[in-house]
């Protein structure tokens, strides 16, 4: 080998050491979406054998509010600690909790699930307050060490909905003169707020990235308006009284919401991902935000009942950008190709026909709700019986390129 080839050889790079430690708990969606679909499975026969009658409660709270609450704090909340732990090192380059901080994070939430069935109700408000909080404070150092002010908005919305889950308890305590549903309601408020700047950011990127040729414009006073309307709208919905001339504000704030989420969503061009099933699911729920805020705006001025517009929320938007958001983050982050098998499409139809039975059924045929429940339930709880299936091996195991996360 002569000297000028020594001089210009390129150095030798080592390779990245294997990953280390347990692959369920190298990265916060792994535990999280898997706690949360099996808290889904779950949960929801419970409540239905509950509602129905067929077993004594032994709930630390009164089954509605356990139901209402445990889909909030419980399910969607596990989802978005798991995306904004994984998202998390993705913005800041920085890394997210992992292995035995990991594992007591959601170990304290499933703790606190439990508690809510068997335990005395002291335990279980305890064990509830304390996850949002940590995570709140893991995000917020980890976004001012980066200098990411731009995601500093999401770790504030974490810490109202500590305060929302806070007032909950002190509420059904009695220790504050509110009523548990109003803090319930701004929970669901705050999650609502949380998917529509997540879903702003991920719908139109996903949707560009997947349709080759196709360029979506930016419409920041069109993202203004929408973000500031529903924030305000979402407010008032909490704090106003129905069926009262502030129930006619807020109806008008919702109704302009809708309006302007549907033409959010319009500047998205939705019809270009109806061959993607992953992309389609995103925009299918992401419609139910419209809905939800339409029926709202309807409750408000007393024409109909709060549950359509609060299921339609719950069920078609968070429950719909869950399914779709869990299916499409892990698979990428599992070091797969992003495309829906038959089973996950299968698991959109069924979270999106759960929604169509809870929220329109009782409008339509009011005097079949108990069935209706029942077969939305079905389907709910099928659509994450097949996530698990499909997702849990990935989720425990490395991943399949072999790198670490």
């Amino acid at each position: 080998m002569s000297l000028l080839s020594l001089r210009t050889a390129p150095p030798e790079v080592p390779e990245a050491p294997p990953p280390a430690g347990w692959p369920l708990l190298r990265l916060g969606f792994r535990p999280f979406y898997l706690g949360a679909a099996l808290f889904a499975v779950l949960a929801m026969p419970l409540w239905i054998a509950l509602y129905l009658g067929q077993v004594t409660s032994t709930l630390a709270v009164p089954p509605l509010l356990w139901h209402a609450h445990e889909m909030l704090f419980g399910f969607a909340i596990a989802v978005i600690v798991g995306f904004l732990l994984t998202a998390g090192k993705a913005w800041t380059g920085l890394a997210t909790p992992r292995g035995a901080f990991l594992g007591a994070l959601a170990l304290l939430w499933a703790a606190a699930r439990v508690a809510a069935v068997v335990g005395p109700y002291p335990v279980y408000a305890l064990l509830d307050l304390v996850l949002l909080p940590l995570v709140a404070a893991v995000l917020v150092d980890l976004l001012v060490l980066a200098h990411n002010r731009r995601n500093l908005p999401l770790a504030g919305i974490l810490v109202l909905l500590s305060l929302a889950n806070g007032a909950f308890h002190l509420a059904v305590l009695g220790t504050i003169s509110i009523a548990p549903l109003v803090a319930l309601h701004a929970g669901l408020a705050l999650i609502v707020m949380i998917e529509c700047v997540i879903a702003g950011r991920v719908i139109p990127a996903f949707t560009m990235s997947a349709t080759p040729g196709l360029k979506l414009a930016a419409r920041p006073a069109l993202e203004r308006a929408t973000l500031s309307i529903t924030a305000l709208a979402l407010a008032l919905w909490v704090f106003a009284p129905s069926a009262t001339a502030w129930g006619w504000v807020s109806g008008a704030a919702l109704a302009l919401a809708a309006a302007l989420h549907l033409a959010r969503q319009w500047q998205w061009q939705p019809a270009q991902t109806r061959t993607r099933p992953i992309l389609w699911i995103l925009h299918a729920a992401y419609a139910w935000i419209a809905v939800g805020f339409g029926l709202l705006a309807l409750a408000q001025i007393g024409r109909i009942g709060a549950s359509a517009g609060v299921h339609a929320l719950a069920v078609g938007a968070t429950g719909g950008l869950i399914i779709g958001m869990i299916t499409r983050t892990a698979r990428g982050h599992t070091g797969r190709p992003l495309k829906a098998s038959k089973a996950e499409v299968l698991a959109y139809m069924l979270v999106m026909a759960a929604a169509a039975l809870r929220v329109l059924g009782p409008l339509a045929m009011p005097q079949w709700l108990p069935q209706l429940l029942v077969c939305a339930a079905l389907a709910w709880c099928a659509a994450f019986a097949i996530y698990i299936v499909v997702y849990a091996p990935w989720l425990i195991r490395t991943r399949r390129d072999g790198k670490d996360g």
